[in-house]
């Protein structure tokens, strides 16, 4: 599909290893129909030759500032208005710092300081790195100044160490395109696609007691549904996210409401929705069963080989009740399932009559519970689409669009919503 038809994409490679991936990127953004220009710094020629991505890209390679033939015409402002979007992939550490202090000492930052289009680098760079107070103070300043931040993702580095600092694959860094060139990040600041919406989010566990110091819960982390209210909030959205206990941050401009049982959760949801909500999203792992009566005392191990025998009873079912509520928010179910992923969803789908089931295996060791990744399939009564795997906030960023979208939102009318401005590093 066409879907970056006729969208123009600056595509920056500094020096990096992970330069590598930008040629896969580049391939892949002339699937979607964009046209792609290449400039590279010098470093970056040093891993991936102007030759390769020449022929990838079908245009020659610009890599110098004072190229004669290019400067007869201006080439870097040339660059500049030419742009739909400019993506440097990778952004090393150096040119983070460049861009940051405002140089012009190369090609490709001339074009960014020249260009009224907008900004996005994916960041790749040893751990320690991207750690550095410098680092970080520079990514900061990025941000302050409009810049977008994709990623980086975390794991094993080409250097052997472990931690944050390789650059998003290219599926992740595509569905940023996408979102940026035809999604909110397309629109002005008021004309976001939540702008002045209410959206609740429930996040994490709960917890179920059996007595004063043991409870049944299970290994959700939360970070999903925390990058789900980042993302909404950064949509415009009045975002209230009802967590279970997580040791998470609250992100900007969020409402947080803490609850510890099933019980708990659906009142703190039922309130927030009868307060008036646009959209419903239940991220959250409830707790199927709850203990009928849990002890007043802790309960002492018996003796002998006796056992022990619980009597559990059914909690309330969250998404169903909002779901069936009056007024009904456009509702979104979350469904960790092990196996028959699909088939489970859509199950889910009907019996609890939401409008979006957003499923995911949790049986994979590499996403779900605990991950900074993950990978799902959005289930609707017209069909399933897999997307692919991601960082949990580039794929928030992507299910915001697509319930707003399916919901049929547009901003409301005189809403500005927040002047929100992107984290750094959330993934971490």
């Amino acid at each position: 599909m066409q879907l970056l038809q006729p969208k123009r994409v600056l595509l920056g490679v500094t020096g990096g290893i992970a330069a590598y991936k930008a040629c896969e990127l580049c391939r892949r953004l002339l699937d979607l129909g964009a046209e792609v220009q290449v400039v590279m710094t010098p470093a970056g020629t040093r891993f991936v030759t102007p030759l390769t991505l020449q022929a990838l890209s079908g245009r020659p390679v610009r890599t110098d500032l004072l190229d004669p033939s290019a400067e007869a015409a201006m080439g870097h402002i040339e660059l500049a208005r030419w742009a739909d979007l400019i993506l440097v992939a990778p952004a090393s550490a150096d040119f983070l710092a460049r861009l940051a202090a405002g140089n012009a000492d190369d090609l490709l930052t001339t074009a960014c300081l020249a260009s009224d289009a907008p900004i996005a680098v994916a960041p790749a760079m040893n751990q320690a790195m991207w750690r550095s107070p410098a680092t970080r103070r520079n990514v900061a300043t990025l941000i302050g100044d409009g810049v977008q931040i994709w990623g980086p993702g975390s794991g094993s580095q080409a250097c052997g160490d472990e931690g944050p600092g390789r650059m998003l694959e290219p599926e992740a860094l595509l569905a940023h395109v996408q979102t940026a060139l035809t999604g909110a990040g397309a629109r002005s600041a008021t004309g976001r696609s939540l702008a002045g919406r209410h959206v609740v989010i429930t996040a994490g566990p709960t917890r179920e007691p059996l007595d004063p110091v043991r409870y049944l819960s299970n290994h959700s982390s939360g970070k999903q549904g925390f990058a789900l209210a980042a993302a909404a909030a950064e949509a415009g959205a009045r975002v209230s996210l009802i967590a279970g206990p997580v040791d998470l941050p609250t992100p900007g401009n969020v409402d947080r409401i803490d609850v510890l049982t099933a019980r708990d959760m659906l009142t703190a949801a039922e309130h927030c929705c009868r307060n008036g909500a646009d959209v419903f999203i239940g991220v959250a792992a409830v707790a199927d069963y709850r203990p009928a009566t849990p002890a007043e005392q802790k309960i002492k191990k018996a003796h002998g080989d006796t056992g022990l025998t619980l009597t559990l009873v059914e909690n309330p079912d969250i998404v169903a009740t909002i779901a069936g509520g009056v007024p009904r928010p456009f509702t979104v179910a979350f469904a960790a399932e092990t196996e028959q992923l699909v088939a489970h969803a859509r199950s889910k789908l009907e019996r609890k009559q939401v409008d979006m089931v957003v499923a995911n295996d949790v049986s994979r060791k590499d996403i779900g519970f605990g991950s900074d990744d993950n990978v799902v399939t959005l289930v609707t009564a017209e069909g399933d689409e897999e997307l692919p795997a991601m960082p949990k906030v580039a794929l928030a960023r992507l299910l915001i669009e697509r319930i707003a979208s399916r919901a049929g939102l547009s901003p409301t009318a005189g809403s500005k919503g927040h002047d929100v401005t992107s984290a750094m590093d959330k993934s971490n």
